[in-house]
């Protein structure tokens, strides 16, 4: 399985993705019957993967959340894409990191829930003489040397002191791994899988896949673990419907999808034709949701033109398709009498042009990145800086309105042992949130964590260059992307938010929003996970 041209399947064994007692997460029709803790009055839904669209109707109609969302809510110069030369780009390459940096300036001042910057670290992670990840920025590390300086000592401590947590050793090993001491890392790895467990503690099961993912960087096979997992392939429909889920049972993922759309209705008042074009249109269901709620707008709803992008051979899927998934879309459209089109773009989004987007005179343009943006390389990658490059692109088809809707990390340019401390304290947020909304034994929370979660961790920690293609940035640097592209802030409607706020207190009062600079940043606890925010 994990034979691949590059690496052999005897250098590595991925414990958790090839030999877990819970190998086989997913069967065809097993996302069923899982306890909504959160939602106690809402039915078990059932996850159908031979006909996701269909499930995802179901719930949308029994979700009594979603229909208070709607009815709160309807009640209630440009840049053309350059090519620059090697000097020019490199004064452009300087002025965006300057941008970059300033912005996050202002972010620390504007902090909306506390000390959750994105280089924190606790005690817990090393000895208390030795901290070497406290910035006071969301800023990358300036410095690896300053992080490694004390990872003898920290070495020696975890060997010779006494126990330390899963957490704790998780740091060590990457100190190790920083090093190029494998032999002390193996150790560390070998005693941190007699640990943990992925059906343990939201502690113990984001630690068994973080060891997983050291484990595979030690063994140089990040690469090949990341194609086993095939992350870069089209989504299967087991990882479709384990997506689903997530954006289900994790308010902060589903909020910042009905942050978007709220954006979008709001933009869409006294339009008669509406165009929306989906960078990462994925399964289409974010649109599900749209058309309902334009279809109980007062008075005629606009008539809605949708283009998908999706890579080309997610065409092909039996499931989630782009002429499926259109072909679904149409047909809800009818039921509701909305005025739908649907037009499939089967490309790269970094092959995207304005002439395949067939965008016609008298229609309202919205463009929408929902967590799309961070997959682009950008000037950290290579000298072709696609992700700038593709905004500005989308600026120049001078669009009423652009939704962005992206996790708050930095794992692009950080440095491997930042990056890992970036990773493990926003994903065992992500973990910890999950054991609020499902129970540990939870089918539906095995797939999340296993098709989702894990395959993003891996990514992070284990491959480099073009393949570490998970490359999160803080909401700071979007912010000055954006502008940079010559997009303004558009606030998200006051009437979102309140909306918003009120369904949210009905999950768990340890998730919170906050509007900041026009932005909505959905946290768990302190920690914001993700950011919804709209441009023009």
């Amino acid at each position: 399985m994990y034979a691949t041209d590059s690496c052999s399947s005897e250098s590595y064994d991925p414990k958790y993705f090839l030999n877990s007692p819970t190998e086989e997460f997913v069967h065809s029709s097993s996302y069923s019957n899982s306890e909504n803790r959160f939602r106690p009055e809402v039915q078990s839904t059932s996850m159908t993967v031979l006909n996701p669209f269909n499930s995802f109707v179901a719930m949308r109609h029994q979700d009594p959340y979603q229909a208070n969302f709607e009815s709160a809510y309807l009640e209630s110069q440009s840049p053309d894409a350059l090519d620059y030369g090697e000097g020019e780009m490199r004064l452009k390459l300087r002025e965006l990191e300057r941008a970059l940096l300033d912005d996050n300036d202002v972010d620390e001042d504007d902090d909306a829930f506390g000390p959750h910057q994105s280089m924190e670290i606790d005690g817990e992670w090393t000895h208390p003489i030795c901290n070497p990840l406290q910035h006071e920025s969301p800023k990358e590390s300036s410095s690896l040397d300053s992080i490694l300086s004390c990872s003898s000592s920290t070495k020696e401590i975890s060997l010779t002191s006494s126990p330390r947590t899963p957490k704790q050793l998780l740091y060590d090993c990457a100190v190790m791994i920083s090093e190029g001491n494998i032999t002390d890392a193996s150790t560390v790895i070998n005693d941190l899988r007699q640990r943990v467990s992925i059906q343990g503690d939201p502690t113990e099961r984001i630690a068994a896949y973080m060891v997983e993912a050291l484990a595979a960087r030690v063994a140089a096979s990040g690469k090949c673990l990341y194609k086993a997992l095939k992350c870069k392939e089209p989504p299967s429909n087991d990882r479709l419907s384990a997506m689903q889920v997530l954006f289900e049972v994790c308010p902060c993922f589903r909020f910042g999808f009905m942050a978007a759309n709220g954006a979008i209705i709001e933009a869409s008042k006294d339009e008669s034709r509406i165009h929306i074009i989906d960078f990462d249109i994925n399964q289409g269901s974010q649109y599900i949701t749209l058309i309902q709620t334009l279809a109980k707008q007062p008075g005629k709803p606009p008539q809605l033109r949708l283009t998908g992008v999706d890579d080309p051979e997610s065409v092909q899927r039996s499931v989630g398709g782009l002429k499926v998934i259109g072909q679904r879309l149409e047909e809800l459209a009818e039921q509701l009498k909305v005025q739908f089109e649907f037009h499939a773009v089967a490309a790269n989004t970094a092959e995207v042009n304005p002439s395949m987007l067939n965008c016609r005179a008298g229609e309202a343009l919205i463009v929408n990145f929902a967590f799309q943006l961070h997959h682009m390389p950008d000037e950290s990658v290579s000298t072709v800086n696609q992700r700038d490059q593709l905004l500005r692109m989308v600026k120049s088809l001078s669009p009423k309105l652009v939704t962005v809707v992206e996790q708050d990390v930095n794992t692009n340019t950080a440095p491997f042992l930042p990056r890992f401390a970036e990773a493990y304290n926003y994903y065992s947020a992500v973990y910890d949130s999950l054991d609020a909304t499902l129970p540990r034994d939870s089918q539906d929370r095995l797939n999340v964590e296993k098709h989702c979660l894990a395959r993003d961790i891996v990514n992070i920690v284990a491959c480099e260059g073009e393949e570490r293609i998970e490359r999160y940035e803080v909401a700071g640097k979007w912010r000055a992307r954006m502008m940079m592209a010559g997009f303004k802030p558009c606030p998200i409607s006051s009437n979102v938010n309140e909306a918003i706020l009120k369904l949210i207190k009905q999950y768990c009062d340890r998730y919170k929003v906050k509007d900041e600079l026009g932005a909505l940043h959905f946290a768990w606890e302190d920690k914001v996970l993700i950011v919804s925010s709209a441009w023009r």
